[in-house]
């Protein structure tokens, strides 16, 4: 099943930092590879994606997290819900590990 992916306008405050920031290339490229994945196959073994339970959803949901990067200093997460549509995900946020 595709999704649709929808951004908090956190997520792309943060997203843009990362897409315009000459330091952050490889941080970009995973999370843009990660936001792929997660529109085609949410099971997909490198998301290593679980439930993160200390960020609530705008929806009543449960919240995601989503491993951009693994095995590196400050690694890229991606944190999103089911919703508000059918076939869609709400990207909460993308941050460095917490």
């Amino acid at each position: 099943m595709k999704f649709n992916l929808k951004y908090s306008d956190t997520a792309k405050e943060q997203f843009l930092e990362l897409e315009t920031s000459k330091d952050k290339i490889a941080q970009y490229k995973a999370v843009s590879k990660t936001l792929g994945l997660m529109q085609i196959n949410l099971r997909h073994p490198s998301l290593n994606t679980h439930k993160y339970d200390t960020i609530t959803s705008p929806f009543g949901g449960e919240v995601f997290e989503s491993y951009a990067q693994n095995k590196t200093p400050a690694a890229y997460r991606v944190f999103w819900t089911y919703g508000p549509g059918r076939r869609e995900l709400y990207i909460i946020a993308i941050t460095s590990h917490p």
